[in-house]
């Protein structure tokens, strides 16, 4: 009588039974998100705002158009950092960053300048735009390249082109200031031309409907938060996260305790 060999049926039937569980589990998983991302677009569902408990380091960006800041004012409702607009393009600086700049000092605040990137100039330029306005100062943030369409953009920017001069960018102020600068994107400018410089260097990304799925560093959640503390025209203030504990904060940035 024929001995009959189960044991090849056994294994095909438990990988394929893995498979299928996999399949299935992928499915779900990137329903759920899928469903999620509709849900809170669509206003269907509450947009997602990070919890202090899991968020404990808290921060804002600001610009002329919050006027004057009382940087301890912001101190005392829980806000850690601050990122403030210092250029944008080739040739222009905001009215407003010297004296944030300067007023931050005396406050128990960590802060970093940005520059609004311009699509159509070089790299190079633009840095050092940036370069001749930012001071190199102690126990302050890497600079960031805000990295976000605007109006005036008659067509969609060359990805290849607008990634040279990134490139460019980030490794003129790396070489000046020392550390790796961190990238600002918007959903759309993140997918573009942002996403493929995300093992490199600290991505900030804006969202205002649900927590970014991709990896960030640091999460702008609304651009019409309400603090006390500067006296602007724009009554709103853009509200950001860390992605981590106070502790893990410093220790990325090499910042010392207040």
């Amino acid at each position: 009588m024929r001995t009959r060999r189960y044991g090849k049926y056994i294994l095909r039937w438990i990988v394929t039974l893995t498979l299928a569980v996999c399949i299935i589990a992928g499915a779900v998983i990137g329903g759920g998100r899928l469903l999620h991302i509709f849900l809170t677009s669509t206003g269907r569902q509450a947009s997602d705002v990070p919890d202090e408990e899991t968020y404990p380091v808290r921060g804002v960006d600001v610009s002329y158009y919050q006027g004057n800041v009382d940087w301890d004012a912001l101190v005392s409702q829980g806000i850690t950092f601050a990122f403030m607009k210092a250029t944008e393009g080739v040739d222009h600086c905001d009215t407003q960053f010297l004296q944030n700049w300067e007023s931050a000092k005396d406050a128990p605040i960590y802060v970093g300048a940005y520059h609004f990137f311009r699509f159509e100039d070089s790299g190079a330029a633009q840095a050092e735009n940036f370069i001749r306005t930012v001071p190199v100062t102690e126990n302050t943030l890497p600079p960031v390249i805000d990295v976000e369409l605007y109006p005036s953009l008659e067509t969609e920017p060359d990805r290849e082109t607008t990634q040279e001069n990134l490139q460019e960018m980030l490794d003129l102020l790396e070489e000046h200031y020392g550390v790796k600068p961190i990238l600002y994107a918007a959903p759309n400018t993140y997918r573009n031309y942002v996403k493929y410089f995300a093992d490199e260097y600290p991505i900030w990304l804006s969202n205002y409907y649900y927590e970014p799925y991709s990896d960030w560093t640091f999460w702008q959640y609304t651009d019409s938060g309400m603090l006390e503390g500067y006296d602007g025209y724009q009554t709103h203030i853009d509200l950001n996260v860390y992605r981590g504990s106070l502790e893990e904060f410093r220790e990325m940035f090499g910042l010392r305790a207040f």
